[in-house]
């Protein structure tokens, strides 16, 4: 069985672990970087790291991008959301159907 983990700033993730899932705190770009590799290496099914988190490594996030484990999803964090994960959903949908058809109207 997989495991489920939460990386992000601790005021953000620490409600995730009364769900039962592991929660990793971090405070820098290179500790972020680490502890989702560590989590790859590890066997976690699924990593949600906040999006404020994620922002300096998405170069990191993008070699589990091909992969099928771990799952890496972008959440918002208690310090707003930047737009990072509706990008993201936005060039999968884009590579998997060939256009971009999540639009806003913005009249």
């Amino acid at each position: 069985m997989y495991r489920i983990g939460v990386i992000g700033d601790r005021d953000s993730i620490l409600g995730f672990r009364a769900l039962g899932l592991d929660v990793f705190p971090v405070n820098e770009p290179s500790e972020t970087a680490e502890t989702l590799r560590r989590l790859g290496r590890e066997g976690y099914g699924v990593v949600y790291i906040t999006e404020q988190a994620a922002a300096p490594v998405m170069d990191v996030i993008d070699e589990f991008s091909e992969k099928m484990h771990p799952a890496v999803i972008l959440i918002p964090g208690i310090r707003g959301n930047p737009g990072i994960g509706m990008l993201n959903v936005r060039k999968s949908v884009e590579k998997a159907v060939g256009a971009d058809i999540i639009f806003r109207d913005e009249k």
